[in-house]
């Protein structure tokens, strides 16, 4: 037995652990003045505080919190409930689980429970829940007595017998059994059986402190129970679900690859978010989309390839955007644009075709029957956007002849404008229409209009009463050209004939608006106009003026310029040249004469890119890419004026597309987007479990949180005097709430 003082505790170190059974002490002389009582002392202090700790123990033993979780452990399997149970579990003793509803008492003995239980997986993904609510039945005093001390929303078990439920008193010419008697089906509808329980135990209880229920609003910082509560909400995840999970059913020709998340800052375009590492001076950059890897994998000799892909972009927040998001990523090598917009095409009517049925969360009846097409300039000139929505009425049209001088000076102060014009039908009369046109030029969404620097939009109401049919500005001759050109106007193909009459030809109370704009190629994702006239749209059909049109109308906006001029708001690739890829620096030229327009007038080369749209919701872009090394170096050196140290940004990427990689085309799905739009939602923050704010933060979970100290010394940073005070002011604000 090694023997060792306090103070040569360091010897043990050199002891095996199995001889330390026992310490004993020396004699006090040979030890410091005051050590052994000191070490006695608080020997005896550790005694004490044993003896309080082992009364708390106690304490805790006996607590409701610790009771409850014990019981979890006997609990057994719970049987998990479908919306048609099997009728061969009748007579079965059970076990079910879930969140308890609501309690109905009718008597000392007798009380009825909803409980929330989870859903047993059903054959077809279209048909997926997440729980079922299940009838209980207590028939005991003392059942029911431990029943009504649990509060609602607590977490509860039942053991019981599985029971239908006792079918309502008939009358005597009720007597009969009606035709299509179910008693000999194999199942049978949830709601129509019970769970007469002989069992409780409370698994977790609700807390007091918060209000809940189904009529409740619970804010952001508690998005769980936003979550268990909303039932559209939680119905809208697990469509979710069973929409990714057909998708992998439906793309089993490809192969699911998983793709990095901690990259490398390369300039593609947009803003990327970075990731310090303890290598000072270096970050990892998480991706925008896996754009370069997907590349880098048709030269690895996967033709096919798809995930759903994490990506992160820090950008603006509007309504359809996230900093992080998820998309259907898919890649195909040997094809150009046409073989992957025709496959995605094939994904798209699937999916309807899978999870459009009348009764469920995505009620569109039938899966579209064609995807229009239309080029990017006439997208941007007849509907003034590049994702135009095919199912509002009255086309942007240019009408410079009809328009005096006069009136071109009142509209706006721009020489040689453009002036355009797009007529809305309204269900109101001519006085009607006057009253919304000025209350909504008046509210603060106009205010971007008003204030435009081209001019503010000029307003006319069709009206047969009124002098030259409420036209007069125009004159007589412009009036009557006006009504000729808008009677020469051609049936699209997606347009009824209802719908291209009302279109070609003036009735009363008809609103005309007219706005003008430089005299410029066209360039980013909308004009003035075309925002003008969505604007005029979604108030209108909020007043019911407008009827709402069901339908989802796809089509691929094709023929992008493959070159936009900068305008100091996107990254862009970091050139001289003045302008940037339209998309990304690795889109290929539409077709052989775009790629000689390289040479010469890059700015009126057309890309092979395709966007894909609904409803006018951009739900996904592709394209076909540069797949050889020297063809892309040239692009990004010769043309977009991108420096050597820029360019060896991607030595990664040329190098694996000089290794003989194949012609491919890919293509990326907003999945957050597509399941916003089958479910009727404005927002993407509807359809994703914990979504960021407008402010990117995640208000559960209090992201993004300050950094500490210690955390910037790690990776050497430091912050900037303005960044210390902001965090200063934080911390204040903080402490006061």
């Amino acid at each position: 037995m090694t023997i060792a003082a306090c103070s040569a505790r360091h010897v043990l170190r050199r002891c095996q652990p199995r001889t330390l059974t026992k310490v004993l002490w020396s004699a006090p002389s040979s030890l410091p003045g005051q050590l052994p009582a000191r070490c006695f002392h608080q020997h005896h202090r550790l005694e004490e505080a044993a003896g309080d700790e082992g009364q708390s123990r106690h304490n805790v033993a006996d607590a409701q919190f610790w009771k409850e979780f014990k019981s979890t452990y006997g609990l057994g399997f719970p049987t998990r409930f479908a919306k048609n149970v099997r009728r061969s579990m009748i007579g079965n003793t059970v076990v079910a689980a879930g969140h308890l509803h609501k309690i109905i008492n009718l008597g000392e003995a007798l009380a009825f429970a909803h409980v929330q239980v989870p859903s047993a997986p059903e054959r077809s993904a279209s048909d997926r829940s997440s729980s079922e609510l299940l009838q209980i039945v207590c028939q005991d005093a003392a059942l029911c007595k431990k029943l009504n001390s649990i509060r609602p929303g607590s977490a509860v078990g039942f053991r019981g017998t599985v029971a239908k439920k006792r079918a309502p008193k008939k009358g005597k010419e009720d007597m009969e059994e009606p035709l299509g008697d179910k008693r000999w089906e194999s199942v049978i509808p949830i709601n129509e059986i019970e769970l007469k329980a002989d069992g409780i135990k409370c698994l977790n209880s609700f807390p007091a402190d918060i209000h809940h229920g189904s009529d409740h609003v619970f804010p952001p910082q508690h998005r769980h129970l936003q979550i268990r509560y909303d039932t559209e909400l939680k119905e809208r995840l697990v469509f979710r679900s069973a929409v990714a999970a057909y998708v992998r059913e439906s793309l089993s020709e490809f192969q699911e690859i998983e793709t990095p998340i901690l990259f490398k800052s390369t300039p593609e375009g947009a803003k990327e978010f970075l990731v310090p590492t303890r290598r000072q001076g270096y970050a990892y950059a998480l991706p925008q989309s896996p754009q370069q890897y997907k590349q880098i994998l048709m030269a690895s000799g996967i033709h096919r390839y798809f995930q759903f892909a994490r990506c992160f972009r820090d950008e603006d927040l509007r309504a359809d955007r996230q900093p992080e998001f998820t998309q259907i990523d898919l890649e195909m090598a040997f094809t150009d644009g046409r073989g992957v917009m025709g496959r995605v095409q094939t994904l798209i009517k699937d999916i309807y075709k899978k999870f459009a049925k009348p009764g469920t969360l995505f009620e569109y009846p039938t899966r579209p029957q064609r995807f229009w097409r239309l080029e990017y300039d006439k997208a941007m000139s007849k509907y003034g956007s590049d994702k135009p929505d095919l199912r509002l009425k009255g086309l942007i049209h240019r009408i410079d002849q009809t328009v005096s001088p006069e009136l071109r000076n009142m509209i706006t102060s721009i020489k040689k404008p453009v002036i355009e014009a797009f007529k809305v039908k309204l269900n109101a009369s001519p006085a009607e229409v006057q009253k919304f046109i000025t209350t909504f030029l008046d509210s603060p969404e106009a205010e971007i209009f008003n204030s435009n620097p081209d001019g503010a939009p000029g307003i006319f109401i069709y009206d047969p009463r009124k002098p030259l049919t409420g036209l007069s500005a125009f004159g007589h001759e412009g009036s009557q050209k006006l009504e000729y050109i808008y009677s020469q106007i051609s049936q699209q193909p997606w347009e009824d004939d209802l719908t291209h009459e009302a279109n070609c030809t003036f009735n009363d109370g008809d609103l005309l608006v007219v706005q003008a704009r430089p005299d410029l190629p066209f360039s980013g994702g909308s004009t003035m106009i075309g925002k003008l006239r969505l604007a005029i749209e979604k108030a209108a059909i909020a007043e019911g003026l407008v009827e709402q049109d069901p339908r989802h109308i796809y089509l691929w906006v094709t023929d992008f310029p493959m070159f936009t001029l900068e305008n100091g708001g996107d990254p862009g690739q970091g050139g001289k040249a003045g302008f940037s890829a339209t998309h990304h620096p690795f889109t290929a030229p539409k077709s052989d004469k775009d790629v000689d327009l390289l040479l010469w007038k890059p700015l009126e080369a057309k890309a092979d890119h395709y966007d894909l749209v609904v409803n006018g919701v951009e739900l996904g872009g592709g394209s076909r890419r540069i797949h050889n090394a020297e063809m892309q170096r040239f692009v990004m050196k010769n043309i977009l004026k991108m420096s050597d140290d820029r360019i060896n940004d991607f030595s990664h990427l040329l190098e694996a597309l000089r290794t003989g990689c194949p012609p491919h085309a890919g293509f990326a799905i907003g999945f957050d987007r597509l399941i916003a739009v089958m479910t009727g939602r404005e927002s993407v923050r509807d359809v994703i479990a914990f979504p960021k704010s407008s402010k990117g933060e995640d208000m559960m979970v209090k992201s993004p949180g300050l950094i500490r100290p210690e955390e910037l010394k790690r990776y050497g940073l430091d912050l900037s005097e303005g960044a210390k005070e902001a965090l200063e002011k934080v911390k204040a604000d903080s402490q006061v709430e």
